[in-house]
C-alpha cells in the first residue's frame, strides 16, 4: 500500500458493516480488568482495545454457554453423558459436531479433518507419518524463523531417522528484508526438489505476519515429488483456505488464536483424502472404528481419513469451546465475508499508521537508526493485502534500545492490548468478528501518545 493511501477508503459506516453486530457475541475485557491505569475514570468499565487475537482470541459468549452446559451435564448425568445427553451432544461423538464446521473453515471434507490433540503433538504425529526419508530424498525445507516448536519438531524428526542438521534446509529473507520472497522458495524447490522429502512452512508467519502463497508453493512441491504440509496456527480463521483443492498433504493448527477457543484449547489436523488409508504409526483407541470401539477389540481398525489419527477421547469442555466459536463463524457467513472485513480493518490500521508523524518507511529505517534522539515505527508485514492476514508487525526504532517494551507498557496503561516479540516487535491484529474501526483509530492515537512519551524521556543507551 502507498503511504499516501487515504485511510477513509477503508472505513465502513455502520449501515455498510453487517458483521459489526458480531462484536456483541464476545466478552471483551474492560479497561479496569486489564489494569489500564491511564484511562479516564469514566472509561474504566468500557471494553479495552483488544488487538491480540493473533495470540489469544477473546471469549465467545456461545462458548461460555456450552461449557457451562457441559459442566451441568457432568454434574447431573455423570458417565451417562457419553451416550445419553440432554442437549443431544453425546460425548461419544462430541468431535463430530466440530468436524463439518472446521472443514468449511479450512476448505476440506469432513473426513479430511479431525478435532484432536494440540498443535505440536499433531505436528509430530503428522511428521512421523509423512516424513519418510530415503538415502537420496531426505531433506526438510522450512523457514529459518519458524515458530520454535516447529523447529524442535523438525530437528527431532531428522535425528530420529539418523540424519544431522544438514538435512534441514532453512530459508531466510534476503539481506535487509524481513519476509521471504515466494520466488526464492520456488527456486529452492526447483533446484533441490529431488532431495527434499518434505516442504513444511507456516501458513502465516507468526513474527512478521506474512501469509505464504500456499497454493503456489504446494503445487511446486508436489511437482518435484515432495510431501507438503503446513502449520496453520496463525492462518486458520484468519485467511481463506482451500486445503483439499490446493492438494495439500497435511496441515495442523491450534484453535485459541483467531478461532477463539480459549487458552491451550484443543487443536486440529487435516489429511488429504488420498491418504485416507495410510497406516497409523501411533494408533490410539479413538481412531478405531466407532462401531466396534466399545467392544474393545485387540486389533486396530482405523477410521478412514484424518479421524483415524485420533488417539484419545477429546476433552469435552475444550471441544465445545471451539464449537461455540465456530458456530459464530457459521452465522457470520464463513471466511469470505470475514476476510473482506479483515482486509478493511487491517488496511485502515496500516493507513493510519502510515499517516503518523512517527512512521518510517522500511527503506528509511537505516537513516533513522543513525539519527540521535529520534523514535519511530515501521511495518515489516507485507504491504500487499494478499500476503498478510489481520496482523501487522511493528518494529520500533531505534532498534535494540529498549523502545518497544516502553511503548508496550504505555499502550497497556492506555487500554490497548497487543503483544510483543523481542527485541523490537509489537504485533497488532484487528480481528474482524469483534474489533471495530474505532478500535483501530484509538490504537493508533494511543500509540502516538506512547511514542511521544518515549521521545520526551529520551532514548536509552
Amino acid at each position: 500500500m502507498s503511504t499516501s493511501t487515504p485511510a477513509s477508503i477503508f472505513k465502513l459506516e455502520a449501515s455498510e458493516d453487517p458483521l459489526r453486530v458480531f462484536r456483541d457475541e464476545f466478552v471483551i475485557p474492560t479497561n479496569a480488568q486489564m489494569k489500564a491505569t491511564a484511562v479516564a475514570p469514566e472509561l474504566e468499565n468500557e471494553p479495552c482495545t483488544y488487538l491480540c487475537g493473533n495470540s489469544l482470541g477473546v471469549l465467545p459468549k456461545r462458548s461460555k454457554q456450552l461449557v457451562e452446559e457441559e459442566l451441568q451435564v457432568w454434574a447431573t448425568r455423570g458417565v451417562e453423558g457419553h451416550f445419553d445427553h440432554p442437549h443431544g451432544r453425546d460425548w461419544m461423538h462430541i468431535a463430530d459436531f466440530v468436524h463439518p464446521l472446521i472443514a468449511e473453515i479450512v476448505g476440506a471434507s469432513e473426513s479430511e479433518v479431525a478435532c484432536m490433540g494440540t498443535l505440536t503433538a499433531n505436528l509430530n504425529l503428522m511428521m512421523s507419518t509423512f516424513y519418510k526419508p530415503t538415502k537420496g530424498r531426505y531433506k526438510i525445507l522450512c523457514e529459518a524463523r519458524a515458530f520454535p516448536s516447529d523447529q524442535y519438531a523438525i530437528a527431532s524428526q531428522v535425528v530420529s531417522h539418523g540424519f544431522d542438521s544438514s538435512a534441514v534446509v532453512e530459508m531466510s529473507p534476503r539481506p535487509d528484508e524481513y519476509t521471504l520472497c515466494t520466488s526464492d522458495i520456488l527456486d529452492v524447490i526447483a533446484r533441490e526438489g529431488a532431495s527434499i522429502a518434505l516442504v513444511l512452512f507456516s501458513g502465516v508467519q507468526y513474527y512478521t505476519g506474512q501469509a505464504f502463497a500456499m497454493e503456489t508453493i504446494t503445487r511446486a512441491a508436489k511437482e518435484q515429488g515432495c510431501v507438503c504440509g503446513w502449520d496453520l496456527a496463525h492462518a486458520v480463521g484468519n485467511v481463506p483456505l482451500s486445503l483439499h483443492d490446493w492438494d495439500v498433504d497435511f496441515a495442523v493448527w491450534c484453535t485459541y488464536k483467531y478461532l477463539n477457543a480459549g487458552p491451550g484449547a484443543i487443536g486440529g489436523l487435516y489429511v488429504h483424502e488420498r491418504w485416507a488409508d495410510e497406516p497409523i504409526r501411533a494408533a490410539g483407541w479413538w481412531g478405531h472404528d466407532p462401531a466396534t470401539r466399545f467392544d474393545m477389540p485387540a486389533v486396530f481398525a482405523r477410521i478412514g481419513g484424518a479421524q483415524g489419527f485420533q488417539q484419545s477421547n477429546p476433552s469435552v469442555l475444550a471441544t465445545v469451546s471451539v464449537l461455540g466459536s465456530l458456530e459464530v463463524f457459521k452465522r457470520a457467513g464463513g471466511m469470505q465475508p470475514i476476510r473482506a472485513r479483515s482486509l478493511r480493518l487491517t488496511g485502515y490500521l496500516e493507513a493510519l499508521l502510515c499517516a503518523s508523524r512517527f512512521y518510517v518507511p522500511v527503506a528509511q529505517v537505516n537513516e533513522l537508526e543513525q539519527a540521535a534522539g529520534k523514535t519511530g515505527v515501521t511495518i515489516i508485514t507485507p504491504a500487499n493485502p494478499e500476503e498478510r492476514g489481520a496482523q501487522l508487525s511493528l518494529v520500533f526504532l531505534p532498534t535494540g534500545r529498549g523502545v518497544m517494551p516502553r511503548v508496550l507498557k504505555e499502550l497497556a496503561e492506555r487500554g490497548v492490548v497487543g503483544d510483543s516479540r523481542k527485541p523490537d516487535v509489537i504485533r497488532l491484529a484487528p480481528c474482524p468478528l469483534y474489533n471495530t474501526f474505532e478500535d483501530v483509530e484509538r490504537s493508533v492515537h494511543m500509540l502516538e501518545q506512547a511514542l511521544e512519551s518515549v521521545e520526551r524521556e529520551g532514548i536509552r543507551n
